[in-house]
């Protein structure tokens, strides 16, 4: 477990290094979709995802090590959202959870943009000039990741995601692997925990010719339960996260999440630091039956001048 820890540390601080060099270099990295909040709570509740232990299936898109706090064998979660500018983005992940080895879990993340028309320069002397449609092409982005959880004491556990990356638009594309790797410490005062996190953590890729770098980020955060507990029926819990992003200054999240009855969720949130976001709200719905448990979140996020987005994800634990 020391040996895990200490590798956990070194990459963390080859992110921090790599990434203060490469900070104000904005929009040089590639793969960004994967910067995208996935799930419906994740985004509702100001993207403050790494320290949130009864995450399910979603940890495979927030922190691979939560899924080793999954208190049940099958864990699934689905994400749908009406992205910007009519994009579509799309995201499925399931995990096992395994007595003796640890947790296992497979996960898809798609964003589609759609058709869009093809044209040429009817004119190659005046680049101004007219223009010719020849026909329609698509692009999208997709991410299938294979991940490994594990908990070896009561108060620590670690995750590692393996993630094939890929961009494509009309016929050409840039592939990628990619590492996730994550970890939990339950402090034991009250229900205090801290996540960390590191993400797109890979070698730079190339499309057409041009290298870029991936979006890599380290988040530190942490969460507690101001009121109640996990078996209470009235529950707050806020939570925090800092972010070290390759492409940006440093960026701050904030987010609380309010339980009535252990059936209904109230959440909001806000980033910091951003360009267009800000405010995010949701709520969720919980049903139980017999051991099973079956969630379904809703999201708003404000883009500002930009579009608002809405959310959708549904839950599930058997």
């Amino acid at each position: 477990m020391k040996f895990i820890f200490n590798i956990f540390i070194f990459l963390m601080i080859i992110s921090v290094i790599s990434s203060q060099a490469q900070f104000r270099k904005v929009g040089t990295t590639g793969y960004v979709f994967l910067e995208i909040p996935v799930t419906a709570r994740m985004a509702s509740l100001g993207e403050t995802s790494v320290a949130f232990t009864d995450a399910g299936a979603e940890a495979l898109f927030t922190n691979p090590a939560l899924l080793a706090f999954a208190n049940s064998h099958h864990n699934v979660n689905v994400s749908y959202a009406n992205y910007l500018a009519d994009i579509q983005h799309q995201a499925v992940a399931y995990g096992i959870k395994l007595a003796r080895i640890g947790a296992f879990g497979i996960s898809i993340n798609r964003l589609d943009l759609g058709e869009m028309v093809e044209t040429v320069n009817a004119d190659r002397d005046n680049p101004g000039g007219r223009y010719l449609i020849t026909g329609n092409y698509n692009a999208d982005a997709l991410a299938v990741g294979l991940s490994y959880a594990n908990q070896p004491t009561n108060w620590f556990a670690f995750g590692i995601t393996a993630k094939y990356v890929r961009e494509r638009i009309s016929v050409y594309e840039s592939n990628n692997l990619l590492l996730d790797i994550g970890m939990v410490y339950l402090t034991r005062f009250h229900t205090l925990r801290i996540g960390g996190y590191i993400q797109n953590f890979g070698v730079d890729s190339k499309y057409i010719g041009d290298t870029f770098k991936m979006p890599m980020i380290f988040r530190l955060g942490a969460a507690m339960d101001v009121l109640g507990d996990a078996s209470a029926p009235y529950r707050l819990t806020v939570a925090v996260d800092a972010l070290h992003p390759s492409d940006y200054s440093e960026r701050l999240q904030v987010g609380a999440e309010g339980w009535l009855q252990n059936l209904i969720a109230l959440r909001v949130g806000y980033k910091f630091n951003y360009d267009e976001e800000g405010l995010t709200a949701g709520l969720g719905i919980k049903w139980k039956i017999s051991q099973n448990q079956l969630t379904l979140d809703l999201a708003y996020t404000d883009y500002c001048r930009l579009e608002s987005v809405l959310q959708i994800s549904l839950n599930a634990m058997f």
